[in-house]
């Protein structure tokens, strides 16, 4: 699958969130700061890969045809659910 410039920004966001939290346990920020960053951090995760499962299925459905349509459908719904 070929990912978008906008779901790599999501990551490298992501990653420079991560940085800050180091940062902050490094220099033994409050845990609450910490932790309301690092809930900040599972939810853009959560987000990115729902944008990434709905992207897969997107492309799976207009490349199948009607009856190959249900299996990957099927599968994109159980990526979301492992996701979560």
């Amino acid at each position: 699958m070929k990912y978008d410039t906008k779901v790599k920004n999501r990551m490298k966001r992501i990653e420079g969130q991560i940085r800050g939290i180091i940062k902050m346990m490094e220099e033994e920020k409050d845990c609450k700061d910490v932790v309301m960053q690092l809930s900040a951090v599972k939810s853009a995760l959560d987000r990115t890969s729902a944008v990434v499962v709905s992207k897969n299925l997107e492309a799976c459905i207009r490349q199948a045809d009607d009856e190959d349509a249900e299996p990957l459908i099927n599968e994109a719904v159980n990526l979301l659910v492992k996701s979560r």
